[in-house]
């Protein structure tokens, strides 16, 4: 796997999904920022452009995935909405197959060296909080962290399993190698309302939690963030006047243990955020972007349409959804969550 910017990331991923994956995948492209497109021979196709990428479902049950942005879409949707569900990832797309694995198998001497993960959870979840962790790992922490269990956690489908690696991965970090940045939905619609760009949003969160990490442990020769937008997104994000280091950006970056330890990290706050505002709301507020619509109409009937505001990312297309089955049009939201989808201190220990 590359150390650093020079390789590029395929452009195109095909799978072959079940009659039940191909079901997922159609809902997920009707439920989220997505714009319906024609393509020959296509049972469903949309593009993406907040990855930007472009889908296509095939009635044999081939998905192709294509675009600059085709691997995040990948990472971020088509893993944990859909095949993750299945028990099973990208390792049936030839172009996936050399970084396949989430899960460290063995510690590389750039997993051995004193550096920083950075990851994020949330992102594809209709309700709940965007969450960004960045871990640090070295020779004597890396081992640790591997036999605490941390991997990528979109191969975690439990969501117990989850919060156990976690409580482990926290006890070999301690709170001063980690730092979390929570995103409350008011919050993350404000940030939205401002950058208008998930991806902008990322890299800023990310350079954060670096650069506070960093302050911590100033002997970090660099950090590997998973690879989003443009390549030099999180470098490019850093602050002028920031201790200089390092951004190795990189697809499937949770091949790095510091990044599976931020991974399962950030997975865990976001299933705690999710957990809390379930309770503060009293309804069972449920994770990803498909099967969301009914709690979202009962969530507005009971509570108003500002509720969305305090619950999910209201840029989403769902929202339209959810706002007119319930007789609600944008303007009825606070002024912060009336951006549309497009048409193509939060550190915590």
């Amino acid at each position: 796997m590359p150390q650093g910017s020079g390789a590029k990331p395929p452009s195109s991923y095909v799978f072959a999904l079940s009659d039940a994956e191909a079901e997922t995948l159609k809902a997920v492209l009707a439920s989220g920022n997505y714009v319906p497109m024609s393509v020959q021979f296509a049972s469903c196709a949309a593009k993406a452009p907040q990855f930007p990428a472009s889908v296509a479902l095939y009635r044999s049950g081939k998905c192709v995935v294509q675009g600059k942005g085709a691997g995040d879409f990948v990472n971020f949707v088509l893993e944990p909405l859909v095949l993750a569900p299945a028990g099973r990832l990208a390792s049936n797309s030839a172009a996936a197959a050399p970084d396949s694995n989430p899960a460290p198998r063995a510690l590389s001497e750039e997993s051995l060296a004193p550096h920083a993960g950075v990851d994020e959870s949330g992102k594809g979840d209709f309700f709940g909080p965007l969450v960004v962790c960045a871990a640090y790992a070295d020779s004597e922490i890396a081992p640790r962290l591997l036999d605490a269990g941390a991997r990528d956690s979109k191969s975690v489908t439990s969501d117990a399993e989850a919060l156990r690696i976690a409580e482990r991965i926290r006890a070999v970090l301690r709170p001063s190698r980690y730092v979390l940045a929570v995103f409350p939905p008011a919050t993350y619609n404000r940030l939205y309302a401002k950058m208008r760009s998930i991806n902008r949003l990322l890299a800023w969160a990310h350079a954060r939690c670096v650069e506070k990490l960093h302050e911590a442990e100033p002997g970090m020769a660099f950090a590997v963030s998973d690879q989003f937008g443009t390549e030099d997104a999180v470098r490019r994000a850093m602050r002028a006047g920031s201790a200089p280091l390092e951004i190795r950006s990189r697809v499937r970056a949770e091949s790095d243990i510091a990044v599976a330890a931020a991974s399962i990290l950030a997975r865990e706050a976001f299933l705690r955020g999710l957990s809390d505002l379930s309770e503060r709301f009293g309804a069972a507020l449920p994770k990803g972007a498909t099967s969301v619509r009914a709690a979202g109409e009962a969530l507005v009937r009971r509570c108003g349409p500002a509720a969305l505001a305090e619950t999910c990312k209201c840029h989403f297309r769902t929202t339209d959804q959810v706002l007119a089955a319930t007789g609600h049009v944008r303007e009825d939201l606070p002024p912060e969550c009336r951006v549309a989808p497009k048409p193509q201190s939060f550190f915590r220990r």
